[in-house]
């Protein structure tokens, strides 16, 4: 048997870490959610797909900023032929609203229900459906256990989750991946008029499993993300200084 070099041992005791921890090899090729510089955050610069994110929203504007950001995601991750599930016991989502992000909303499956228990219930279900691209599931609260149970659920599936919380009571320690926070911004005003341009946003990836957080400014233009730069933004590189 011959000894591997510290760098392929490095690399392989960070593959056996990277699994422990839920991020297996997907069924098919690494997607391109057009992150761009937010990518360098993630390991291997790869979106986890076959995993579950966590946002965070404490109003109203930021819930709304969070649906357009997780669009944007969606349409990348869906493709032409992807079905995803939007589960919510308080659904503010406007579906027309996904063509903006080159989505069709029959392409979604909304599930409505009147207890937030059962949208966890539905979520840990519909996560163990592998012919579904993605699973959404608004809710306030979700408990460590619970969020394991989603974790493990994607693992087998490879379905990718993400969990709203919309004015969550208590942050706390969850087993999802990741966690961000979504912040609406002023968008650059069209002749003049302000409130029409494209949408943008403050992205700030709070915790991400064997990466690197950080702030970056993105905008959705021409069905992609873009990084803005704006007077208080602060990038992955600036954030690794400051920190």
């Amino acid at each position: 048997m011959v000894p591997l070099n510290k760098a392929d041992a490095f690399a392989a005791l960070q593959m056996d870490i990277l699994r422990l921890q839920g991020f297996k090899s997907s069924k098919g090729s690494a997607v391109d959610v057009g992150l761009g510089p937010i990518l360098h955050a993630f390991p291997k610069a790869t979106f986890p797909v076959g995993a579950v994110h966590e946002f965070l929203a404490s109003q109203c504007e930021e819930a709304a900023a969070t649906s357009g950001f997780v669009a944007g995601l969606l349409s990348a991750l869906m493709g032409p032929f992807g079905t995803a599930l939007w589960i919510s016991a308080s659904r503010t989502l406007f579906p027309p609203a996904l063509k903006t992000f080159g989505i069709q909303p029959d392409r979604f499956v909304f599930v409505d229900l009147q207890k937030e228990k059962d949208v966890l219930w539905a979520m840990d279900e519909a996560l163990k459906c592998g012919a579904l691209t993605a699973v959404v599931g608004e809710v306030h609260d979700i408990s460590f256990k619970a969020s394991r149970r989603l974790q493990l659920a994607v693992e087998q599936s490879q379905v990718t989750g993400f969990v709203l919380r919309n004015n969550a009571r208590k942050p706390g320690t969850t087993a999802c991946v990741s966690r961000w926070q979504i912040t609406p911004l002023p968008s650059d005003p069209v002749d003049d008029l302000p409130g029409v341009g494209f949408p943008q946003w403050k992205v700030e990836l709070l915790r991400i499993r064997n990466g690197k957080p950080g702030v970056w400014d993105l905008q959705w233009t021409n069905g992609r993300f873009q990084q803005v730069y704006k007077p208080h933004s602060v990038s992955h590189e600036q954030s690794k200084k400051v920190g």
